[in-house]
């Protein structure tokens, strides 16, 4: 069978719409789809990635940076509304992949698709841990650094602060800039996140008890989240308008100089950072991975998949600006940069609902990635590519339970040994990859199967889909190139596990024998 051999959609679409005790329970509406978005966008993006990325890589600029990630995610989420309309089943884009370009591209996409929601899943809880720790030391309850932070990194107590942060040559130049030796203030290094492991504990344990309860779970969080969210824009647009001088002297220079490192400020640091925080834009992308389980997933997906990117981008927006201007840009490396930024504005009465509402928030972000991941799993195992254990449904929750699991052990081990902007800028590539698939194969469909019924259309076709290819192909240029190396090893790996493993028990290439008498 050619390793472009494709999934017939008639043949999904029965599928999807399969009943019985071995499928996901349907009891998802377009109010807890937009939810679901929302969950899983608003998140790491605001509440760690915006003062990174401002930090690092854009100053400023960071607002234009996420208009860019935003314009790429309008045109992918439109090809994602097409194809989760027409194939409302749980694989996502891995599934999709399988419909237009073949199994070899579907064995790719999903294999990528565990770098977007597995470590991505770990990146939010690295950020979650740095709010729960922030927010237990102003109760009194000091978690000890090492057991705080991924494994190795150093980490240095700034002077009268109680925060530790990591050692980076921006910081010790900072620091040298005002007379301070680095070596001769408090040092340590991170032994194991432990506390991000618990939180990625209790959440696996919820998702498997059930989705609606998981559903009613993240619903509840997500309107905390958002009350914060708004909170702080209205606090610190107050504190700007009364002291705009404080946003003059931060935004200025809106665009900081290239510092001679492709990156590193100037409009290479805007495209680098529009890569670095396109990782916090996935969450209408774990829609699509719930279709199975919508109870009208023709009418409702795209309700939730665009309902949810563009209420979001507006505050992604928002946030950023306001964080920029009360904060100097340098300042924002920390694992809490919205906490920062209201300290800043000197409402001190809001200081601890912004680290409630970044707790809660990330929380919410944690559980729909590790909701969609097992379902990923779930749909590569009904097709074969991996083993039946991942395609088991638990008997009374009706949930891939044992995905869930070994997601969960995945996640607390990536999540405890490895560092946020590793983390962040893996799911970055892995998204946009899936990104560019998804925008090929609407295009690829459109033109070999214009017939099609499609309850939703993707409209402007050919344009669309091809400036949502070009707009990712052009972020994942700017991310750097051992982010690059690491995503070509992470696809021999799987190359390898397919040829291995995912070829031979293809549930596809067995039919396709049997039809021949080829025999395997």
């Amino acid at each position: 069978m050619s390793l472009f051999a494709r999934k017939s959609i008639d043949d999904l679409r029965a599928e999807a719409f399969a009943e019985g005790e071995h499928t996901l329970a349907r009891a998802l509406g377009p109010f807890n789809l937009i939810s679901i978005g929302i969950g899983a966008i608003i998140g790491t993006g605001i509440f760690v990635l915006t003062g990174t990325a401002a930090a690092q890589y854009a100053g400023p600029a960071l607002v234009l940076s996420f208009l860019l990630a935003g314009l790429g995610c309008a045109f992918a989420g439109l090809c994602y509304a097409e194809f989760a309309a027409m194939i409302p089943i749980a694989g996502s884009a891995y599934t999709y992949g399988y419909a237009t370009l073949g199994e070899i591209f579907a064995w790719v996409i999903g294999w990528d698709l565990i770098l977007e929601y597995l470590f991505s899943a770990s990146t939010v809880a690295v950020g979650w841990s740095g709010y729960v720790v922030s927010y237990l030391r102003d109760l009194g309850i000091v978690i000890p650094p090492e057991w705080a932070t991924a494994t190795g990194t150093k980490l240095v107590q700034l002077p009268g602060s109680d925060s530790w942060v990591a050692i980076t040559g921006q910081l010790e130049a900072q620091l040298a800039a005002q007379g301070i030796d680095i070596a001769a203030l408090p040092q340590t290094t991170g032994i194991f996140n432990l506390v991000a492991a618990i939180g990625v504990g209790f959440i696996s344990l919820l998702l498997v008890l059930g989705i609606k309860e998981s559903a009613r779970f993240n619903n509840a969080i997500v309107f905390v989240k958002l009350a914060v969210i708004v909170a702080f824009i209205l606090a610190g647009g107050y504190f700007l308008f009364r002291n705009p001088e404080v946003a003059g002297e931060n935004w200025s220079p809106f665009i900081p100089p290239n510092t001679g490192t492709f990156g590193e400020y100037g409009w290479s640091g805007v495209l680098r950072a529009a890569g670095v925080i396109f990782f916090a834009y996935i969450g209408f992308d774990a829609v699509s991975t719930v279709a199975q389980e919508a109870r009208n997933p023709q009418r409702d997906m795209p309700i939730g998949i665009l309902g949810s990117l563009a209420v979001c981008t507006l505050l992604y927006i928002l946030v950023s600006a306001i964080l920029t201007g009360l904060v100097p840009y340098p300042q924002l490396n920390v694992p809490e940069p919205i906490a920062i930024g209201i300290a800043a504005t000197g409402y001190s009465i809001l200081s601890d609902l912004v680290k409630i509402g970044a707790i809660a928030g990330l929380t919410s972000v944690m559980l729909v990635l590790l909701m969609a991941q097992p379902r990923i799993f779930f749909a590569m195992s009904r097709d074969g590519l991996l083993p039946p254990a991942f395609s088991r449904v638990h008997p009374r929750f009706r949930t891939p339970h044992v995905g869930t699991i070994l997601t969960g052990i995945g996640c607390v081990i990536l999540a405890g040994a490895l560092p946020i902007h590793v983390l962040g800028e893996l799911v970055s590539i892995g998204t946009l990859l899936a990104f560019v698939i998804v925008c090929g194969g609407v295009l690829f469909l459109r033109y070999t199967e214009p017939e099609r019924e499609r309850p939703f259309r993707t409209p402007f076709v050919p344009f669309v889909p091809i400036t949502g290819i070009l707009v990712c192909l052009a972020m994942m240029i700017g991310l750097p190139l051992d982010t690059w190396l690491r995503l070509i090893s992470w696809l021999l790996i799987g190359l390898v596990i397919y040829f291995a493993y995912g070829r031979r028990h293809s549930v596809l290439r067995r039919r396709a024998a049997v039809a021949t008498g080829t025999g395997e």
